[in-house]
């Protein structure tokens, strides 16, 4: 029995119109990667622990692979959490990736 399941690898990038003013103390470009349940930075670049905090509840519904009509698979902009910040945060799923049921889970395959 095949106990593989796909999720896709995200990129998570900040996004603003040119000049503007972000609160957060992003710069549009900084972004970081989710590959399985790995959030990945680059080296030096931080990332608001308010602005994770609004989209870590997005992110493993993004990864799962959904119907091309679901909003989940066509919307990819979320707004800032801080209401006076323009920014936006652009998650583009990059990469297809093969997990096994029996390497993430204790919990036997049923």
């Amino acid at each position: 029995m095949d106990d593989g399941f796909d999720l896709w690898d995200l990129r998570v990038e900040v996004v603003a119109p040119e000049g503007a003013k972000l609160w957060c103390g992003a710069v549009p470009g900084d972004h970081f990667e989710l590959r399985g349940e790995m959030l990945h930075l680059p080296p030096g670049q931080g990332f608001s622990v308010y602005s994770l905090a609004a989209l870590l509840p997005l992110l493993p519904a993004k990864q799962r692979p959904t119907h091309p009509m679901d909003w989940m698979s066509t919307d990819a902009e979320v707004a800032c959490p801080d209401p006076n910040c323009p920014g936006r945060f652009r998650i583009t799923r990059t990469q297809l990736r093969r997990f096994s049921h029996a390497a993430t889970t204790a919990v036997p395959a049923p």
